[in-house]
């Protein structure tokens, strides 16, 4: 495993971000596929628009929240800009990839600090490489079985966005639709099952996904939506009971998780953000997370295709 010191690697400087990335996107990315997470303190990112230009100096296509299959409520700042999770202060958000609960998930993420938290409210990060390393070591049968099976996720959304909620986006924003049959028909494009709730929400599991992902350099990732689902998708809708099983449908146990949850808590790193920091993450190398917080904070997002 590599130097844990190394992680998040912290490039400081001063001056627009846009150029910098725009003149050093080959060292950037080397960098990054080094690190996993790059943090870019000093440099002069004012508002969201120098954010979004710091992206377009980046020169990789966006990965849009409209067309996402998030289940998060999230509003745009720009086209390519958005709100990081609005779920409430006092709700951690736990350890994920973005989107890894769906067949579409972006390569990298940007964040951007435009207002600091007055307590708490760090992004947890963690290496999923590094994990899988260990938890093959201490649960080498869950490993084979998830790499073997894959991983079903079950959510139930609301039939308008419920901002109070993590997992609180509309099935009508989630799947781009206006109405049930045009719903039912992206669901089948999924390849999703789904139930209609009395209430008008709709539940849905997905296809088996991938629990582990090859990173194509001798290395692999956990890469998948466990952790998060399983600690933390509750609210009036969801049971984080019924939210994850293995491919064949099997329930995925507290005792399956155990190891994992403790060996990443173990390796997680707590970013805690200055104004006008901007992160660069591997979505397939690194989680990332939300801790709780106090006072005002203002994280933004941008997803890289």
């Amino acid at each position: 495993m590599s130097d844990q010191s190394e992680f998040p690697a912290i490039i400081a400087g001063g001056g627009d971000l846009a150029a910098f990335l725009s003149a050093n996107k080959a060292a950037v990315d080397a960098a990054l596929d080094h690190a996993g997470t790059l943090l870019f303190r000093g440099f002069d990112v004012s508002d969201p628009l120098a954010f979004d230009a710091a992206i377009e100096g980046y020169g990789e296509p966006g990965f849009t929240y409209e067309d996402s299959l998030s289940n998060a409520v999230r509003t745009n700042v720009t086209p390519r800009v958005f709100t990081a999770n609005e779920a409430p202060p006092d709700t951690e958000i736990f350890l994920h990839h973005e989107m890894a609960q769906t067949p579409l998930y972006p390569a990298k993420l940007f964040f951007y600090c435009e207002i600091a938290p007055g307590e708490g409210g760090a992004t947890p990060l963690c290496r999923s490489d590094w994990v899988l390393d260990q938890l093959r070591a201490a649960n080498p049968d869950f490993v084979a079985r998830i790499e073997a099976e894959g991983v079903r996720y079950t959510n139930v959304m609301p039939a308008g966005d419920d901002a109070v909620s993590g997992q609180g986006r509309s099935w009508r924003s989630t799947l781009s639709v206006s109405d049930k049959a045009q719903a039912e028909a992206r669901l089948t494009a999924l390849g999703y099952s789904w139930e209609w709730l009395e209430n008008t929400s709709l539940r849905v599991t997905t296809a088996a996904l991938p629990g582990v992902r090859d990173l194509g350099d001798g290395r692999s990732s956990f890469f998948n939506q466990l952790i998060a689902a399983f600690r933390g998708w509750a609210d009036s809708r969801n049971d984080p009971n019924r939210a994850i099983t293995f491919g064949s449908g099997d329930p995925i146990t507290s005792e399956d998780m155990a190891d994992a949850i403790r060996i990443a808590d173990e390796l997680t790193y707590n970013l805690a953000w200055d104004v006008g920091d901007v992160a660069l993450l591997d979505n397939f190398q690194v989680m990332h997370g939300r801790r709780p917080f106090k006072g005002k904070r203002r994280v933004l997002a941008s997803l890289i295709a």
